[in-house]
C-alpha cells in the first residue's frame, strides 16, 4: 500500500487525488497546452469484470459532468461514472522502473487478475 494520509473523516460522495497524482496530471496538462482538465469514466469492460476506468485529457467540459479542483488541475466525472467513483482516491505510484496510475475505490468488491477490470458491490 502506498503511503497516503488518511482524511480526518471519510467523505462517500468525495473524490480526491494523491499529491503525487496532481504532480503528475499537472505536469502532463502543460504538455498539452489546449487541453482544460481530466475527465475520469468507468465504462462496461469487455474483459473479465464488469466495469474499467477511463482517463481522457479533455478541451472542455461536458453539461453532465461534475467537477473536482486539485491545485490547478482540474477533474470531470459525467454523473453515471460518479456512481462508481464516489469515495475513490486516485494515486501515481513509481516502483522502480514501473510507474502508474492506482484507484483505490471503496466500491470496487474483487477485481481481475490482470488488473485491468473490476466489479461493484451491490
Amino acid at each position: 500500500m502506498p503511503n497516503l494520509t488518511q482524511p480526518s473523516s471519510f467523505d462517500p460522495n468525495s473524490f480526491d487525488l494523491s499529491p503525487s497524482a496532481i504532480k503528475h496530471f499537472k505536469q502532463n496538462l502543460s504538455n498539452k497546452n489546449s487541453n482544460i482538465g481530466i475527465r475520469f469514466s468507468v465504462s462496461e469492460s469487455s474483459g473479465c469484470s464488469g466495469y474499467t476506468y477511463s482517463l481522457d485529457y479533455v478541451k472542455s467540459k461536458n453539461s453532465d459532468d461534475l467537477s473536482f479542483e486539485f491545485n490547478d488541475v482540474s477533474v470531470f466525472i459525467d454523473s453515471e461514472s460518479f456512481l462508481y467513483l464516489k469515495g475513490t482516491k486516485v494515486d501515481f505510484e513509481q516502483d522502480g522502473v514501473n510507474e502508474g496510475i492506482k484507484f483505490y475505490n471503496p466500491n470496487v468488491k474483487a477485481v481481475c487478475g490482470c488488473g485491468e477490470s473490476f466489479e461493484v458491490k451491490t
